[in-house]
């Protein structure tokens, strides 16, 4: 483990492997960067990698003043720093990828490509919606939270993503979780989908969308149509039944970004652009 420091408090942050450019992973919230290890050893072989702890985060220090997605893209860029990597490649998970869309804006051109894993990039829904008010709430996030857990877990046996849910999200508390919610809601609410905020970039960067879930030929189709407008996305549908693919399908998800990151659209196969 390497230390980064931004603002003052003790990033944590793995470096493996050689190669530009680099993977750089990063979690959504309540997340540790554990959930990208089978990842990461996969792709040390022949690429760099880099996955951090936010603050308040897994290793990293805490911080006794609140802070949001602004700050947890200082903390990315205090590990670009650190590591002195010339260029990255965002590998995010989830809500993660508001950080890889702030990093591709402020760093440009060091940042070709893009992997989104995970995200409800149509925009948000009415249960996540609920879900959101529910975490801010000091009554309900409890409940809430589990509601989401029981969701997640449905269905799912495998020890590894049972494990990182209950153990390594279910440490979080009220606090980390509500400031997780407002975060969400305000970036939904300000860039209106990633999609959308994906499209208003200029010029637009290629952006690879990895998902296990939902099951839902709807959500594929959305995607399929947007990126039949938008040449640049790609999306492939995984074959992982929990939200965690990372952990259930390191190697497809290995194989497919290693080819993204070399080749790009052509060699996806099963994706928008290549269907």
């Amino acid at each position: 483990m390497k230390q980064a420091y931004s603002d003052g408090i003790p990033i944590a942050y793995d470096d493996l492997g050689r190669g530009d450019p680099a993977f750089l992973f990063l979690t959504g919230w309540c997340a540790d960067r554990s959930c990208f290890t089978p990842l990461m050893h996969l792709l040390e072989r022949h690429r760099r990698v880099l996955a951090l702890d936010w603050r308040g985060h897994g290793e990293s220090g805490k911080t006794p003043s609140d802070f949001g997605t602004a700050q947890l893209v200082e903390d990315a860029l205090a590990v670009v720093r650190a590591s002195g990597v010339e260029n990255v490649i965002p590998v995010s998970q989830a809500h993660g990828g508001w950080v890889a869309l702030e990093l591709r804006r402020r760093l440009k051109e060091r940042v070709p490509r893009m992997v989104l894993v995970e995200w409800l990039v149509l925009g948000t829904t009415a249960p996540l919606e609920e879900a959101l008010r529910g975490m801010q709430s000091r009554d309900h996030w409890h409940a809430t939270v589990e509601a989401v857990f029981e969701k997640w877990l449905h269905g799912v046996d495998h020890p590894e993503v049972v494990r990182f849910v209950r153990e390594g999200m279910g440490r979080h508390r009220y606090e980390m979780w509500a400031r997780a919610a407002r975060e969400i809601s305000h970036a939904y609410a300000e860039q209106h989908s990633p999609l959308h905020a994906l499209a208003q970039l200029d010029p637009p960067v290629e952006t690879l969308h990895l998902y296990a879930q939902p099951d839902d030929f709807t959500f594929l189709h959305q995607q399929e149509k947007f990126a039949a407008g938008h040449p640049w996305y790609h999306v492939r549908k995984l074959q992982a039944r929990s939200h965690f693919p990372m952990l259930e399908a390191a190697e497809e998800i290995g194989h497919v970004i290693e080819s993204f990151s070399e080749s790009g659209a052509r060699s996806v196969h099963g994706t928008a652009a290549g269907r």
